[in-house]
Protein backbone atom coordinates (compact mmCIF):
# COMPACT_ATOMS: atom_id res chain seq x y z
CA UNK A 1 0.00 0.00 0.00
CA UNK A 2 1.25 3.44 -1.22
CA UNK A 3 2.51 5.90 1.77
CA UNK A 4 -0.04 8.66 0.73
CA UNK A 5 -2.77 5.94 1.21
CA UNK A 6 -1.48 5.27 4.92
CA UNK A 7 -1.70 8.55 5.70
CA UNK A 8 -5.08 9.60 4.37
CA UNK A 9 -5.93 6.57 6.65
CA UNK A 10 -4.41 7.91 9.30
CA UNK A 11 -6.00 11.24 9.24
CA UNK A 12 -9.44 9.31 8.72
CA UNK A 13 -8.51 7.00 12.11
CA UNK A 14 -7.95 10.93 14.11
CA UNK A 15 -11.24 11.94 13.02
CA UNK A 16 -12.80 8.93 14.04
CA UNK A 17 -11.21 9.09 17.26
CA UNK A 18 -12.14 12.24 18.22
CA UNK A 19 -15.65 12.15 17.82
CA UNK A 20 -15.53 8.80 19.70
CA UNK A 21 -13.76 10.73 22.64
CA UNK A 22 -16.63 13.98 22.38
CA UNK A 23 -19.59 10.92 21.96
CA UNK A 24 -18.54 8.88 24.95
CA UNK A 25 -18.86 9.74 28.89
CA UNK A 26 -21.46 10.12 31.45
CA UNK A 27 -23.85 11.43 28.93
CA UNK A 28 -23.90 9.79 25.41
CA UNK A 29 -24.02 12.84 22.67
CA UNK A 30 -24.77 11.49 19.10
CA UNK A 31 -23.23 12.20 16.08
CA UNK A 32 -26.40 13.56 14.55
CA UNK A 33 -26.34 16.27 17.65
CA UNK A 34 -22.46 16.68 17.52
CA UNK A 35 -23.44 18.13 13.75
CA UNK A 36 -26.70 19.91 14.14
CA UNK A 37 -24.27 21.90 17.51
CA UNK A 38 -21.51 22.79 14.79
CA UNK A 39 -23.68 24.00 11.60
CA UNK A 40 -25.89 25.70 14.28
CA UNK A 41 -23.02 27.38 16.15
CA UNK A 42 -21.19 28.46 12.56
CA UNK A 43 -23.37 29.10 9.96
CA UNK A 44 -26.21 30.04 12.59
CA UNK A 45 -28.81 27.56 10.89
CA UNK A 46 -31.63 26.65 13.62
CA UNK A 47 -33.21 23.04 13.20
CA UNK A 48 -36.27 22.02 13.52
CA UNK A 49 -35.44 19.09 16.59
CA UNK A 50 -32.37 21.18 18.00
CA UNK A 51 -29.67 19.38 20.25
CA UNK A 52 -30.48 18.96 23.67
CA UNK A 53 -29.22 22.65 25.65
CA UNK A 54 -27.17 20.40 28.08
CA UNK A 55 -25.17 18.31 25.10
CA UNK A 56 -24.66 21.67 23.39
CA UNK A 57 -22.44 22.64 26.81
CA UNK A 58 -21.27 19.39 27.60
CA UNK A 59 -19.94 19.15 23.89
CA UNK A 60 -18.34 22.36 23.41
CA UNK A 61 -17.24 23.42 27.33
CA UNK A 62 -15.87 20.07 28.28
CA UNK A 63 -15.43 17.47 25.40
CA UNK A 64 -14.41 18.94 22.53
CA UNK A 65 -11.96 21.32 24.19
CA UNK A 66 -10.56 18.07 26.11
CA UNK A 67 -10.12 16.32 23.18
CA UNK A 68 -8.42 18.23 20.81
CA UNK A 69 -6.23 19.30 24.43
CA UNK A 70 -5.42 15.16 24.66
CA UNK A 71 -4.72 15.04 21.07
CA UNK A 72 -2.64 17.78 20.73
CA UNK A 73 -0.69 17.17 23.91
CA UNK A 74 0.07 13.02 22.29
CA UNK A 75 1.16 15.06 19.07
CA UNK A 76 4.00 16.71 20.80
CA UNK A 77 4.81 14.34 23.11
CA UNK A 78 5.55 11.84 19.98
CA UNK A 79 7.41 14.67 18.09
CA UNK A 80 9.72 14.86 21.08
CA UNK A 81 10.20 11.59 20.87
CA UNK A 82 10.87 11.24 17.34
CA UNK A 83 13.77 14.11 17.87
CA UNK A 84 15.54 11.62 20.70
CA UNK A 85 15.79 8.87 18.99
CA UNK A 86 16.79 10.07 15.38
CA UNK A 87 19.53 12.79 16.79
CA UNK A 88 20.71 10.31 19.28
CA UNK A 89 19.99 6.94 17.38
CA UNK A 90 18.64 5.19 20.06
CA UNK A 91 15.73 3.66 19.86
CA UNK A 92 15.16 4.12 23.58
CA UNK A 93 16.21 7.86 24.04
CA UNK A 94 13.14 10.20 24.77
CA UNK A 95 12.34 12.97 26.83
CA UNK A 96 11.93 11.13 29.88
CA UNK A 97 15.52 9.79 29.57
CA UNK A 98 17.13 13.16 28.83
CA UNK A 99 15.73 14.50 31.63
CA UNK A 100 13.31 17.06 29.89
CA UNK A 101 10.03 15.83 31.27
CA UNK A 102 11.47 15.73 35.13
CA UNK A 103 12.83 19.03 34.75
CA UNK A 104 9.78 20.57 33.44
CA UNK A 105 7.74 18.99 36.56
CA UNK A 106 10.29 20.64 39.01
CA UNK A 107 9.20 23.66 37.32
CA UNK A 108 5.46 22.65 37.72
CA UNK A 109 6.09 21.50 40.87
CA UNK A 110 7.65 24.72 42.40
CA UNK A 111 4.40 27.16 40.64
CA UNK A 112 2.14 24.84 42.36
CA UNK A 113 3.83 24.89 45.93
CA UNK A 114 4.29 28.16 46.08
CA UNK A 115 0.75 29.14 44.55
CA UNK A 116 2.96 31.29 41.62
CA UNK A 117 0.63 32.74 39.14
CA UNK A 118 2.96 35.71 37.51
CA UNK A 119 1.66 34.88 34.50
CA UNK A 120 -2.60 34.10 34.62
CA UNK A 121 -3.18 30.71 32.52
CA UNK A 122 0.76 30.66 31.67
CA UNK A 123 2.48 30.74 34.82
CA UNK A 124 2.50 26.56 34.68
CA UNK A 125 3.53 26.23 30.83
CA UNK A 126 6.20 29.16 31.43
CA UNK A 127 7.18 27.18 34.37
CA UNK A 128 7.50 23.63 33.03
CA UNK A 129 9.19 25.50 29.67
CA UNK A 130 11.84 27.50 31.61
CA UNK A 131 12.91 24.28 33.57
CA UNK A 132 12.16 21.77 30.95
CA UNK A 133 14.91 23.96 28.69
CA UNK A 134 17.14 24.41 31.60
CA UNK A 135 17.66 20.66 32.87
CA UNK A 136 18.41 19.60 28.78
CA UNK A 137 20.51 22.82 28.31
CA UNK A 138 22.54 21.65 31.39
CA UNK A 139 22.75 18.25 30.26
CA UNK A 140 23.84 18.97 27.12
CA UNK A 141 26.95 21.71 28.28
CA UNK A 142 28.07 18.89 31.07
CA UNK A 143 28.03 16.12 28.05
CA UNK A 144 29.93 18.60 25.87
CA UNK A 145 32.44 19.20 28.93
CA UNK A 146 32.70 15.13 28.93
CA UNK A 147 32.75 14.98 25.59
CA UNK A 148 33.77 17.50 23.12
CA UNK A 149 32.27 15.56 20.45
CA UNK A 150 28.85 15.27 22.37
CA UNK A 151 28.40 12.06 21.80
CA UNK A 152 25.22 10.36 22.27
CA UNK A 153 25.42 7.87 25.42
CA UNK A 154 27.65 10.62 26.86
CA UNK A 155 23.76 13.17 26.48
CA UNK A 156 21.64 10.17 27.31
CA UNK A 157 23.52 9.46 30.48
CA UNK A 158 24.01 12.75 31.16
CA UNK A 159 20.31 13.21 31.02
CA UNK A 160 19.06 10.40 32.88
CA UNK A 161 21.70 11.72 35.81
CA UNK A 162 19.45 15.13 35.89
CA UNK A 163 16.23 13.65 35.36
CA UNK A 164 17.11 11.65 38.75
CA UNK A 165 18.14 14.51 40.22
CA UNK A 166 15.22 16.25 39.39
CA UNK A 167 13.12 13.51 40.67
CA UNK A 168 15.33 14.07 43.92
CA UNK A 169 14.22 17.89 44.13
CA UNK A 170 10.83 16.87 43.40
CA UNK A 171 10.55 14.21 46.35
CA UNK A 172 11.79 17.35 48.53
CA UNK A 173 9.60 19.57 47.14
CA UNK A 174 6.42 17.81 48.17
CA UNK A 175 7.87 16.88 51.44
CA UNK A 176 7.09 20.86 52.09
CA UNK A 177 3.74 20.49 50.34
CA UNK A 178 1.81 19.29 52.93
CA UNK A 179 -1.57 21.19 51.40
CA UNK A 180 -0.67 21.04 47.75
CA UNK A 181 0.97 17.56 47.40
CA UNK A 182 -2.12 16.22 46.82
CA UNK A 183 -2.16 17.86 43.31
CA UNK A 184 1.40 17.60 42.69
CA UNK A 185 0.92 13.92 43.16
CA UNK A 186 -2.07 13.73 40.86
CA UNK A 187 -0.53 16.20 38.17
CA UNK A 188 2.76 13.81 37.82
CA UNK A 189 0.48 11.12 37.04
CA UNK A 190 -1.06 13.65 33.86
CA UNK A 191 -4.70 14.31 33.55
CA UNK A 192 -6.79 16.28 31.31
CA UNK A 193 -9.52 16.80 33.35
CA UNK A 194 -10.49 20.79 34.31
CA UNK A 195 -9.08 21.89 31.32
CA UNK A 196 -11.15 24.19 28.96
CA UNK A 197 -10.39 26.24 25.78
CA UNK A 198 -7.54 28.15 27.12
CA UNK A 199 -5.25 25.21 27.08
CA UNK A 200 -5.65 23.42 23.47
CA UNK A 201 -5.38 27.17 22.29
CA UNK A 202 -2.05 27.85 23.90
CA UNK A 203 -0.56 24.55 22.79
CA UNK A 204 -2.18 24.90 19.33
CA UNK A 205 0.49 27.43 17.92
CA UNK A 206 2.83 25.93 19.71
CA UNK A 207 3.07 22.43 18.06
CA UNK A 208 2.35 23.85 14.71
CA UNK A 209 5.39 26.24 14.75
CA UNK A 210 7.65 22.74 16.33
CA UNK A 211 6.69 20.31 14.56
CA UNK A 212 7.06 22.89 11.16
CA UNK A 213 11.01 23.29 12.75
CA UNK A 214 11.52 20.10 12.93
CA UNK A 215 10.42 19.25 9.57
CA UNK A 216 12.30 21.98 8.14
CA UNK A 217 15.72 19.45 9.65
CA UNK A 218 14.07 16.28 8.10
CA UNK A 219 16.75 15.87 5.64
CA UNK A 220 19.46 16.00 8.26
CA UNK A 221 17.75 13.94 10.56
CA UNK A 222 17.88 11.47 8.05
CA UNK A 223 21.59 11.71 7.46
CA UNK A 224 22.30 11.56 11.29
CA UNK A 225 20.63 8.33 11.19
CA UNK A 226 22.90 6.38 9.37
CA UNK A 227 25.79 7.99 11.67
CA UNK A 228 27.63 11.41 12.57
CA UNK A 229 30.57 11.05 10.00
CA UNK A 230 28.43 10.17 7.14
CA UNK A 231 26.21 13.49 8.30
CA UNK A 232 29.26 15.41 8.40
CA UNK A 233 30.80 14.19 5.40
CA UNK A 234 27.26 14.97 3.63
CA UNK A 235 27.70 18.81 5.17
CA UNK A 236 25.70 19.00 8.11
CA UNK A 237 27.00 20.97 11.37
CA UNK A 238 25.96 18.09 13.51
CA UNK A 239 26.07 19.99 16.83
CA UNK A 240 24.26 22.88 15.63
CA UNK A 241 21.54 20.45 14.46
CA UNK A 242 21.83 18.28 17.38
CA UNK A 243 21.33 21.64 20.21
CA UNK A 244 18.54 22.87 18.04
CA UNK A 245 16.13 19.85 17.58
CA UNK A 246 17.27 18.76 21.45
CA UNK A 247 15.63 22.39 22.24
CA UNK A 248 12.92 22.30 20.15
CA UNK A 249 12.16 18.76 22.06
CA UNK A 250 12.16 20.52 25.26
CA UNK A 251 10.16 23.22 24.26
CA UNK A 252 7.62 20.99 23.35
CA UNK A 253 7.84 18.48 26.25
CA UNK A 254 7.97 21.21 28.77
CA UNK A 255 4.79 23.00 27.14
CA UNK A 256 3.00 19.89 27.07
CA UNK A 257 4.22 18.61 30.99
CA UNK A 258 3.12 21.65 32.02
CA UNK A 259 0.08 21.84 30.99
CA UNK A 260 -1.16 18.02 31.14
CA UNK A 261 1.26 16.86 33.89
CA UNK A 262 3.52 13.67 33.46
CA UNK A 263 2.30 11.28 30.86
CA UNK A 264 4.85 8.62 29.62
CA UNK A 265 5.22 6.16 26.73
CA UNK A 266 4.10 8.18 24.11
CA UNK A 267 7.31 9.47 23.05
CA UNK A 268 8.67 6.29 23.03
CA UNK A 269 6.33 3.80 21.56
CA UNK A 270 4.55 6.10 18.86
CA UNK A 271 7.75 6.76 16.86
CA UNK A 272 8.24 3.03 16.31
CA UNK A 273 4.82 2.65 15.53
CA UNK A 274 5.25 5.13 12.86
CA UNK A 275 8.52 3.88 11.07
CA UNK A 276 7.03 0.50 10.93
CA UNK A 277 4.05 1.76 9.11
CA UNK A 278 5.76 4.65 7.12
CA UNK A 279 9.33 3.89 6.94
CA UNK A 280 12.01 5.71 8.06
CA UNK A 281 12.05 9.14 5.89
CA UNK A 282 11.47 11.96 8.77
CA UNK A 283 9.43 13.62 6.37
CA UNK A 284 6.74 11.00 6.67
CA UNK A 285 7.84 10.28 10.06
CA UNK A 286 7.24 13.34 11.45
CA UNK A 287 3.77 13.98 10.75
CA UNK A 288 2.93 10.27 10.63
CA UNK A 289 4.42 10.37 14.51
CA UNK A 290 2.13 13.59 15.57
CA UNK A 291 -0.57 11.93 14.39
CA UNK A 292 -0.52 8.60 16.28
CA UNK A 293 0.23 10.04 19.38
CA UNK A 294 -2.60 12.51 19.02
CA UNK A 295 -4.49 9.24 18.70
CA UNK A 296 -3.17 7.14 20.98
CA UNK A 297 -3.10 10.18 23.73
CA UNK A 298 -6.84 10.62 22.90
CA UNK A 299 -7.89 6.95 23.09
CA UNK A 300 -5.99 6.48 26.86
CA UNK A 301 -7.45 10.15 27.95
CA UNK A 302 -10.67 8.55 26.79
CA UNK A 303 -10.32 5.20 28.76
CA UNK A 304 -8.91 7.26 31.93
CA UNK A 305 -12.33 8.57 31.97
CA UNK A 306 -14.91 6.21 31.21
CA UNK A 307 -13.39 2.90 32.27
CA UNK A 308 -14.10 3.19 35.72
CA UNK A 309 -16.25 6.17 35.95
CA UNK A 310 -17.28 8.38 37.83
CA UNK A 311 -13.62 7.88 39.21
CA UNK A 312 -11.49 8.95 36.89
CA UNK A 313 -7.66 7.08 36.22
CA UNK A 314 -4.65 9.67 35.71
CA UNK A 315 -3.80 9.13 32.14
CA UNK A 316 -0.30 8.50 32.47
CA UNK A 317 -0.77 5.20 34.04
CA UNK A 318 -3.09 4.08 30.89
CA UNK A 319 -0.85 4.99 28.62
CA UNK A 320 1.92 3.36 30.59
CA UNK A 321 -0.01 -0.05 30.94
CA UNK A 322 -0.84 -0.08 27.52
CA UNK A 323 2.15 1.45 25.71
CA UNK A 324 4.38 -1.31 27.60
CA UNK A 325 3.16 -4.23 26.68
CA UNK A 326 2.93 -3.18 22.80
CA UNK A 327 6.27 -1.48 23.10
CA UNK A 328 7.86 -4.77 24.68
CA UNK A 329 6.24 -6.78 21.71
CA UNK A 330 7.47 -5.04 18.88
CA UNK A 331 10.99 -4.51 20.79
CA UNK A 332 11.25 -8.30 20.88
CA UNK A 333 9.33 -8.73 17.20
CA UNK A 334 12.24 -6.44 15.77
CA UNK A 335 15.16 -8.82 17.52
CA UNK A 336 13.64 -11.66 16.19
CA UNK A 337 13.48 -10.55 12.68
CA UNK A 338 16.88 -9.59 13.03
CA UNK A 339 17.55 -13.21 13.82
CA UNK A 340 15.94 -14.37 11.12
CA UNK A 341 17.71 -12.06 8.75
Amino acid sequence: MKKSIKFIILLIVAVLVLMLAICIGSVFITPSDIFKIIVSKLFDIHFDVPPIESNMVIFLKIRLPRALLSFIVGGMLAVSGVLSQSVLRNPLASSYTLGISSGAAVGASIAILFGFSFFGILTLPFFGLSFGLLTVFLAVALATKLDRNMGNITIILTGMAFSMFANAVIAFIMAFANQTAKQITFWQLGSFALKDWTHPILLFPIAMIGIFVVMFFSSEMDLMTFGEEQAKASGVNVLSVKWMLLAVGAILTGCAVSIAGVIGFVDLFTPHMARRIFGSRHKIVIPATALMGGIFMTLCDLVARTIVAPVELPVGAVTSAIGAPFFIFLYFQGKGGQRNA
